[in-house]
């Protein structure tokens, strides 16, 4: 790594500007990226990660956001004197963006184009900024998406951005940020929307490309684990300001500021069931002072204090599991197969299908979370769409209470559909740009006709807010003034808010930072007790499915291979596919961190 200066923030402040006044999302940040390094930035939902990333790019959206100050200086390819972006003019910022500094964003579905196939897309970066004609830029495109081990790019190539899975709508992204070889490669949650083996090989991916091509990275994430395996420095952002900034290893290993400690503290550990997670307020108060700033203070207690007294005696889980087999269940999958048509022959008929779900049985009982893990595009959430009749089996059946659904009328559904809910993915598509946040949560209690007024309604989605740790003043915002995080908790609030026996949280954590994620695994916990929620919970990571589930399965090409309780399968797994996911989940740990560094 070499010690030239690529990049140099002086006094950044940003800032959005709403009905309710100025929000600081960047506060006085000041820092520096050298050639060849790989810069962290973590912290939680809202710290200002984004908005810096943002602000380097001069990508704000206008005209809430604004940088009211500082300075970005930028070091060009070869030689020359640095620039300040938020000088340049905008024909030549936008000669910079995305050929010296490129980026890769949170959200593939909002980022890529929905009109134009994703070839074409990465295909129009290359022969605007590389002077290509279409042939060479096919043939580059074509080699990246190898690269990003997409399995079929020729296909990945010819479809539109609906057609692929989020992992792999994000793999395109990836692709597309890569194909300039920038100086500097801004990844804002790369891996969010990535299974750990494919996101392990991403992670490998991006250490080459900075080797190869010298390259910078600005790697952004609310992963703790992912940072260790891929940063060299770590910055801590904490209400828009670095709190902390130190070398990975000391960041890891000794802590200094309460923040860092506490969201170190919010990893959900691989080896131990507990009752709930550890949350940031259990290691750290935070009280404003004299200049109206915030100030983090650390509780005495220690993290493992805080583990001990939350641990579930193993016995306490074998009766859990013996009592859920009581009752009979309560959705029973059977033989389920969804195919969609793949390969079409020369006269147009399809010639091979893509079998998504391939004769999949199982059951779920009433209170239980089953877990549903497996690498993008196993299945796993077309298996969850068709359980709730979002996506049509070629044959098979799903019971729920007894009663075939597929069976049902429409107006059948509709009511059924109150009792059966989905937490989607992408909490940025499936939130109306064009609605309120309040008037989001309140539109399916609308249409299904719960409480008797529009006041009621709005107490209930106030009520909701608070639940999911918003505030009541978020009620009138649009959810393109939220980060990521936000808009996941968001539409975690307008599922619950039909009080329904029955949820498919599809990757419903993954764009969570760590204590956040704690947070909403520990609300929908809690409701489960409470409730007797049914759950089906799909996630690539492992951890979180480990905590959340009684039961877990693990989908393969359409297929379950392995099955069990929870813990059973996590610590004994009997597949190779199985070992092979465990094995690929970052662990954090400091002797790993060691390892990786020497060499």
């Amino acid at each position: 790594m070499s010690k030239d200066k690529i990049l140099e923030v002086n006094n950044l402040c940003t800032s959005f500007f709403t009905d309710e006044g100025e929000v600081k999302a960047v506060d006085n940040a000041s820092f520096c990226i050298y050639r060849g390094e790989t810069v962290g930035i973590v912290g939680e939902s809202g710290s200002g990660k984004s908005a810096t990333a943002l602000s380097l790019m001069r990508l704000l959206p206008a005209p809430a956001g604004r940088v009211v100050g500082g300075s970005v200086l930028y070091s060009p390819k070869g030689a020359g004197q640095p620039v300040d972006l938020l000088k340049l003019p905008r024909q030549e910022m936008q000669r910079i963006r995305g050929n010296e500094i490129s980026m890769i964003f949170q959200e593939p579905m909002s980022s890529l184009n929905p009109v134009f196939r994703c070839g074409a897309q990465v295909e129009e970066a290359i022969r605007l900024h590389r002077k290509a004609d279409r042939a060479l830029a096919k043939s580059l495109v074509l080699e990246l998406f190898e690269k990003v081990q997409l399995s079929d790019p020729e296909r990945v190539y010819k479809a539109y951005p609906h057609q692929l899975s989020g992992g792999q709508k994000q793999r395109v992204m990836i692709a597309m940020a890569m194909s300039c070889q920038p100086g500097i490669l801004i990844a804002d949650e790369p891996t969010t929307a990535l299974d750990v083996t494919v996101q392990k090989a991403i992670l490998d991916l991006m250490n080459r490309l900075k080797q190869d091509i010298g390259s910078s990275i600005i790697f952004i994430t609310h992963d703790l684990g992912v940072i260790a395996e891929i940063a060299d420095r770590v910055m801590v952002m904490y209400q828009g300001q670095i709190v902390e900034e130190g070398n990975v290893l000391d960041i890891f290993s000794r802590p200094q500021h309460p923040y860092t400690k506490s969201l170190l503290a919010c990893r959900p550990p691989l080896g131990q069931r507990l009752r709930r997670l550890p949350v940031i307020s259990d290691f750290m108060e935070v009280s404003e002072n004299e200049a109206g700033r915030l100030e983090a203070r650390e509780k005495e207690a220690s993290v493992e204090q805080a583990i001990a007294s939350v641990l579930l005696p193993p016995e306490e889980t074998r009766r859990r599991l013996i009592g859920l087999r009581e009752r009979p269940p309560l959705m029973e999958a059977k033989a389920l197969k969804t195919w969609f048509p793949g390969r079409k022959d020369f006269w147009g008929r399809t010639a091979d299908y893509i079998k998504a779900v391939d004769d999949v049985s199982f059951d779920v009982y009433p209170g239980e979370t089953l877990g549903l893990v497996g690498e993008s595009g196993c299945g796993k959430t077309t298996l969850g769409r068709t359980i709730l009749g979002l996506a049509r089996p070629v044959s098979g059946d799903v019971l729920y209470k007894g009663r075939s659904l597929f069976g049902l009328s429409a107006e059948e559904m509709m009511a059924m559909r109150q009792e059966m809910q989905i937490i989607f993915q992408d909490p940025y598509s499936s939130l109306n740009p064009r609605l309120t946040v309040g008037k989001a949560i309140m539109e399916p209690m609308e249409v299904h006709e719960i409480y008797n007024s529009e006041e009621e309604r709005r107490e209930r989605a106030l009520q909701l807010l608070d639940i999911v740790n918003l505030e009541p003043r978020h009620f009138n915002r649009y959810p393109h003034e939220f980060s990521g995080g936000q808009r996941q908790r968001i539409a975690i609030a307008r599922a619950l808010g039909l009080n329904p026996k029955f949820i498919v949280c599809d990757e419903s954590v993954s764009a969570l930072d760590v204590s956040v994620q704690a947070q909403v695994l520990n609300l929908l916990m809690s409701l489960r007790e409470k409730y007797r929620f049914t759950y089906i919970f799909i996630s690539h990571d492992l951890s979180v499915v480990k905590f959340m589930s009684d039961r877990m399965i693990v989908m393969n090409n359409g297929r379950i291979v392995e099955e069990g309780p929870a813990d059973e399968v996590y610590a004994n797994p009997k597949e190779a596919y199985t070992q092979k996911l465990i094995e690929a989940i970052p662990k954090g740990r400091v002797e790993d961190i060691t390892r990786r560094l020497q060499g």
